[in-house]
């Protein structure tokens, strides 16, 4: 029996190592390191060497504390490891947010399929693998040969736990150029790109990879026989206890470095890359409409720091004053990607609880635009850091005119990945913890957002 699931889970800003319950889904024991970028050469790279040896030595610690049943992994997207013949990496493993593949943008865009095919946004850098790869093989013409298998990030380190190389359909479907979701097979790009024969076979998040390898059960102390499951996207492991166990219609968002909302049997609507929609895929394998923008980032960009929680006073300031953030700060990405950020009836002070209040509005206003963009119905679910913050929640309920929902602690990227060795336990709904507005505030909340809208629009 599966009783505990360590999870290996690689956020953009942070590398981190879960011990989690099987039945509770809850963490019991958590460590975690920077994800750092390294500098090159040959690009910016991630620190892999550095994440293997904590990871090791995560595995023997919570193994001999309390005993690891099985391993799962959930990373960021936009990421491929070019392994050798020997399994090695045939290159430093690409940080998306080098600029450097758009060196080569107007060659890329002419052989990349159309947004109909893929339901990939043409992105910045390497936020495209397509791009990447394109790029690279550019940049180091005996790269392609030194190539003999592509995998995609979770794989890359369930490669390393077991031999066994694959990538997963999730992570195929997060904005890659490589994946057509409505027919669930490889684009026209592959072929273009002449890497057919170079793709790891594609698995479930489900699939059970293999088990550790001798050389790893010697060094964490781990049985032969720990499996290792495929593994999933980050945004997809936050969907993933949802999908399972409620009803749609619903939309999740994910927040961490990046807010992505995904919608599960919502209203049909056509989709804007324009507006940074794009179309995921489920673990299941079901396309879900997404849209995004770098929430988390922004937030730490707008309020330059630590700040008080906002009091009922900061709010009532921001909003008799009308004061407002206007996007975009990450311009990059986003529903209002191109825009320049602008303070609108005056700027508070930094480390201020109005600052921060005002931030938290600025945040939930965006997110509801992109909730709109993917035609959310029903009920509406928030997790991550954002969950902890009332006045997001608060105007995001206003603004979407949704029911919203506090993630419970058995929610989230961890969760969601331990999920996939033991997504068979039946669990009861999730949505327990609705949020309340009450009507003096929400009032006044709505006024806010129209007049925000109008200044967006212009």
């Amino acid at each position: 029996m599966t009783r505990h699931v360590a999870v290996i889970d690689i956020g953009k800003t942070n590398a981190k190592l879960a011990l989690v319950d099987r039945e509770t889904l809850t963490e019991i024991a958590v460590v975690t390191r920077p994800n750092t970028v390294l500098p090159g050469p040959p690009w910016p790279h991630f620190d892999v060497e550095g994440h293997w040896a904590f990871l090791l030595d995560g595995l023997r610690d919570f193994h001999a504390a309390h005993g690891i049943d099985a391993i799962s992994v959930t990373t960021h997207g936009a990421c491929a490891a070019l392994l050798d013949q020997r399994g090695d990496l045939a290159a430093p493993i690409l940080d998306y947010e080098f600029a450097g593949p758009d060196e080569f943008a107007q060659q890329y865009d002419a052989i990349r399929p159309p947004f109909s095919e893929t339901g990939s946004p043409r992105l910045a850098g390497g936020l495209n693998i397509g791009a990447q790869l394109h790029w690279q093989f550019k940049t180091d013409p005996c790269l392609k040969d030194r190539t003999h298998q592509i995998v995609t990030y979770p794989q890359f380190w369930g490669a390393k736990l077991t031999g066994v190389t694959a990538m997963d359909i999730s992570s195929l479907g997060c904005h890659t150029d490589l994946w057509n979701p409505y027919e669930g097979r490889f684009s026209t790009l592959v072929s273009t790109l002449g890497i057919a024969d170079k793709l790891a076979p594609v698995r479930k998040p489900f699939d059970i990879m293999g088990t550790v390898l001798p050389s790893i059960a010697e060094r964490t102390g781990l049985p032969l026989d720990t499996p290792v499951y495929c593994g999933i996207h980050d945004s997809n492991a936050s969907l993933l206890p949802y999908v399972i166990e409620e009803v749609a219609p619903f939309s999740v968002i994910s927040t961490g470095t990046w807010v992505v909302v995904m919608s599960v049997g919502g209203k049909s609507v056509q989709l804007d890359p324009n507006l940074d929609t794009l179309m995921n895929v489920t673990a299941l394998g079901d396309p879900a409409p997404s849209a995004r923008f770098m929430g988390g980032r922004e937030h730490d960009l707008a309020t330059g720091g630590s700040y008080p929680q906002p009091t009922r006073m900061d709010l009532q300031n921001i909003l008799s004053k009308q004061i407002m953030l206007m996007p975009a700060i990450a311009g990059e990405t986003g529903p209002f990607k191109g825009r320049q950020s602008c303070w609108i009836g005056g700027e508070p002070k930094t480390g201020s609880g109005e600052r921060g209040a005002a931030v938290a509005l600025y945040l939930a206003l965006v997110t509801a635009e992109c909730l709109s963009s993917i035609g959310h119905d029903g009920a509406t679910i928030v997790e991550g850091p954002f969950a902890g913050n009332s006045l997001y929640l608060q105007m995001l309920s206003v603004a979407a005119e949704s029911d919203v929902y506090r993630a419970s602690g058995t929610t989230g990227t961890s969760a969601g990945a331990a999920m996939l060795a033991c997504c068979e336990a039946a669990r009861p709904s999730t949505l327990r913890d609705r949020v309340t507005v009450k009507q003096d505030i929400a009032t006044s909340l709505i006024d806010y957002a129209s007049l925000w809208r109008q200044h967006a629009q212009r």
